[in-house]
């Protein structure tokens, strides 16, 4: 029996890169608080799927407690065909599924966001797009990621985008690692 504090994986099934997913990819827009009800879902159905989460520490009843947290609240990424939308649409879990246009675009991009997590980088939530100079890492662990650089509370940030959701995750970064796309 899954007990109900238990986390579903990140992504399913586990792969190198999401260009081993089969089929279309859509963001499933989930009813408040039900992403993790969700993805277990998919998960049983056998739907590809990824939630990015962030590890975070909350109080519960005055104690610390280290929770893992969707990194964009209501949102799941979903591969599959046009069946398995319909299947996930049935799991009572969803508000709607988000249409991708440029798909080849958003695995990229899923890429970048998954790539940072396996490197247990410290993402905080972006509520917006962010406008900005788009660069690349150059060097360091996170060689290789693209995004908007920003600056926040004095740091320099970069936005690891999911333009189809007009949010994304910031990671701060040394300025001298980045260099212009």
């Amino acid at each position: 029996m899954l007990k109900i504090d238990e986390n579903p994986p990140m992504v399913h099934p586990e792969t190198e890169t999401f260009g081993d997913f089969s089929g279309r990819w859509w963001v499933g827009h989930t009813k408040s608080r039900a992403e993790k009800a969700f993805a277990w879902d998919l998960r049983r159905m056998q739907i590809s799927y990824f939630l990015p989460m962030v590890d975070r520490v909350r109080m519960y009843g005055g104690r610390k407690r280290r929770v893992l947290l969707p990194l964009f609240p209501s949102y799941v990424f979903l591969c599959g065909t046009e069946e398995d939308r319909y299947r996930a649409m049935t799991t009572g879990h969803l508000c709607q599924t988000l249409d991708i246009a440029n798909q080849d675009s958003l695995i990229v991009e899923l890429e970048h966001l998954r790539s940072a997590l396996v490197k247990k980088a410290e993402l905080d939530f972006y509520p917006f797009t962010a406008v900005g100079r788009i660069c690349r890492v150059c060097a360091g662990p996170f060689r290789g990621l693209e995004g908007i650089v920003v600056r926040r509370d004095g740091k320099c940030r970069l936005v690891l985008e999911v333009s189809i959701l007009g949010q994304g995750a910031s990671l701060e970064i040394d300025a001298d690692f980045l260099e212009p796309c």
